[in-house]
């Protein structure tokens, strides 16, 4: 896609949506090839499925703790309910 193409899709300078390129370049999210005046871009999905490998280890993890909360909480909640009620009698 060319950097032009993907500046009208935005209320930026052309100057403005190069910069940010110019960032996720560098992340090694996008790729910029450069023939005459033309600046092309493409995405570089590699490193963004690093991440989704890890966040979706991350939401494992933490689906577990919550679901183990989840049960501890219930059952406190259970236990309270089926204690006798301890009112001091005069």
């Amino acid at each position: 896609m060319r950097v032009t193409d993907l500046a009208a899709y935005y209320r930026m300078s052309l100057n403005s949506v190069s910069k940010h390129i110019k960032v996720l370049e560098a992340a090694g999210l996008v790729t910029r090839k450069t023939v005459g005046r033309v600046h092309y871009i493409s995405a570089e999905l590699g490193p963004v499925s690093l991440f989704d490998n890890w966040f979706k280890q991350l939401r494992s993890t933490w689906e577990m703790r919550l679901e183990k909360l989840d049960a501890l909480l219930n059952k406190d909640e259970q236990d309270e309910r089926s204690e006798p009620d301890s009112e001091p009698s005069n």
